[in-house]
């Protein structure tokens, strides 16, 4: 039967569409978890100091070259264009995930053409039907499924824009470490032809003892045969030079042989110690660690939602539908129903029960991930310490070294020259000094890759004001979305 729709009706209807949206209720939110924090060592072993997150550590450099490297690669280096395009989808599964809670709203129509003929009537009469309405869905959240869902999609959209920040820390300390072994490797070339011009400097004197019927050839053999070596080392050392830049123009999002411009001849100064702060602090400092947390939190929704699917569910309809007829009258008769179904498993062969199950485990799996991940990352923070402390007193015993070496070789040459010995000690203690110097330099750059190794360890905040790279498409609207939401 038709009736004519009174403002008061739509009124009533608007009213009840708005009680039950705030019908649900959330019986089986998780409490609030407390992260477990009891493992963790009060302050490190070696250092404290109140930490700054927010730093960007590679200005501690001070280098110009570098910090456009790194900032170039943060920009348009691959492995972060595909982060933050696993993030838009994310977002774009919240936004899914919390359209449930809104009824939805779709418009119909339809419309007939035929033609009737009576009996004994000479001509058919034309008919035409239009139906024009509007049918609106939704489900009371009575037990909080929907709102479950919907936390848990935010949660692993912000625990993907957390990944972000775990590849730029990743990806900055990686831009470092090949611009120091690039430095590394051209110092290494610059010492390998300095030690060639000085050994034949040598041969020329063994070359001219022997002349003089003071050596033997064996003397002039051995002096060339270090020459030789020495000379075949080059192009090793620069195949890893050039190799080092194809990694790092890859790093950049550029082809191998882009070119890159490192003016820089020496290693740099190593920079003082950064404040490491206390164990604790790697709880907000590192996003790899925020983002297991939010993992955690996120499989605590997913038990809500799957309990919550257990329990019978009430789905109401509404329809509004201007009836079919003649065009006329289309806009005279409408029809206004309500629906709603209620629906309860019964039996489903332990599927649901199951699926409880299963969101319980990942919960304990996730807990297990974030507590592996908080004691790793001072593991990190402590092994970086230890072995930047190590290392420099390596090194400085290292240059204790290489001056005594320096001393023995002048030593056992005044001796062969005055004819007090053979060769052979010359040569062993020339290859001793010229074997450590070569040491040292891969000890010094090995030094400023701890430090940055301690850098990615103490992780950092600065990683939240990285901006997404331009997007395009429902990507673009889906993040739009969830960002306002």
């Amino acid at each position: 039967m038709l009736r004519r729709c009174t403002g008061k009706t739509m009124t009533a209807m608007a009213l009840g569409w708005g009680l039950l949206l705030l019908a649900g209720c959330s019986p089986f939110a998780p409490q609030e978890r407390t992260l477990p924090d009891q493992d963790l060592p009060v302050a490190y072993a070696l250092y404290s100091g109140e930490p700054d997150p927010e730093r960007r550590w590679w200005k501690d450099f001070k280098d110009p070259e570098l910090s456009f490297l790194i900032e170039s690669a943060l920009a348009d280096n691959f492995s972060i264009q595909e982060a933050w395009a696993r993030l838009n989808q994310a977002r774009a599964l919240a936004v899914q995930a919390g359209a449930e809670r809104y009824p939805d709203l779709t418009a119909e129509a339809n419309g007939r053409v035929g033609r009737q003929k009576t009996s004994g009537a000479a001509e058919s009469r034309r008919l035409e039907s239009v139906g024009l309405g509007v049918v609106s869905s939704y489900e009371v959240d009575f037990w909080g499924r929907v709102e479950a869902g919907r936390q848990a999609a935010d949660l692993a959209a912000l625990a993907r824009r957390e990944e972000v920040g775990t590849a730029a820390v990743t990806l900055s300390a990686e831009v470092a470490n090949r611009w120091i072994a690039i430095i590394s490797q051209r110092m290494q070339k610059q010492l390998i032809e300095e030690q060639i011009r000085i050994n034949q400097t040598l041969l020329e004197l063994v070359t001219l003892r022997f002349k003089t019927a003071i050596v033997s050839a064996l003397d002039v053999y051995q002096q060339k045969q270090i020459v030789e070596n020495l000379q075949a080392e080059i192009p090793l050392v620069e195949e890893q030079e050039e190799l080092l830049r194809h990694q790092l123009a890859v790093l950049l999002g550029k082809p191998p042989r882009t070119p890159l411009s490192i003016t820089v001849e020496s290693v740099p100064e190593l920079p003082p110690l950064p404040p490491a702060g206390l164990p604790a602090d790697l709880l907000a400092a590192r996003p790899d660690v925020r983002a297991a947390g939010m993992r955690l939190a996120a499989a605590d929704w997913q038990v809500a939602e799957a309990r919550a699917a257990r329990l019978p569910a009430l789905r109401l309809t509404g329809r509004a539908r201007y009836g079919e007829g003649e065009l006329d009258v289309l806009f005279d008769n409408w029809l206004l129903s309500l629906a709603a179904n209620l629906t309860a498993p019964i039996y489903d062969g332990g599927r649901r029960a199951a699926e409880v199950d299963r969101t319980v485990s990942l919960a304990d799996e996730r807990l297990a991930a974030y507590r592996r991940a908080v004691v790793t990352a001072v593991k990190e923070v402590e092994d970086a310490l230890v072995s930047e402390a190590k290392q420099q007193a390596h090194i400085d015993g290292l240059q204790q070294v290489i001056d005594t070496a320096r001393q023995a070789l002048e030593e056992a040459g005044n001796r062969y020259r005055n004819g007090l010995t053979d060769y052979l000690p010359v040569l062993t203690q020339l290859l001793s000094v010229q074997g450590l110097e070569r040491d040292l330099i891969r000890r010094k750059a090995e030094l400023i890759a701890t430090r940055v190794r301690l850098y990615r360890a103490l992780g950092g905040v600065w990683t939240d004001d990285l901006l997404a790279p331009e997007t395009a498409g429902a990507g673009e609207t889906a993040a739009e979305t969830f960002s306002g939401s």
